[in-house]
């Protein structure tokens, strides 16, 4: 059988992050984009007053290592909490094979006598 793939139409969406314009092309709607071009903003601004750095580029670098600091505490304690669960699986597995196995046998044992 074959997949039916999901096509989106990227859109151009305008926004406006640290005081210029950008086109974003994207396939999400444009609330998504707008929103996350705020925040970006925000984390900008955020940085400048507390940096005070006049230099754009200088503002993003910091603005997206706060992020990842961000970021990557909460992707580390998703990957240890899929661990977690991949394990607890896995036993459950066993459990209920050992049990299927279990009942198996003792219908096997109960016919032969």
């Amino acid at each position: 059988m074959a997949h039916k793939t999901e096509t989106r139409q990227k859109r151009s969406t305008v926004v406006n992050i640290f005081g210029r314009e950008y086109h974003i092309r994207s396939d999400e709607d444009e609330q998504t984009v707008q929103r996350i071009a705020k925040f970006v903003d925000e984390k900008m601004q955020e940085t400048a007053r507390r940096t005070q750095t006049p230099d754009p580029l200088g503002v993003a670098v910091l603005a997206a290592l706060n992020v990842a600091g961000e970021y990557f505490p909460m992707r580390e304690a998703r990957e240890a909490t899929a661990g977690l669960t991949a394990e607890r699986l896995r036993r459950l597995i066993h459990l209920v094979d050992g049990s299927l196995a279990h009942t198996a046998s003792s219908r096997g044992s109960a016919r032969a006598r």
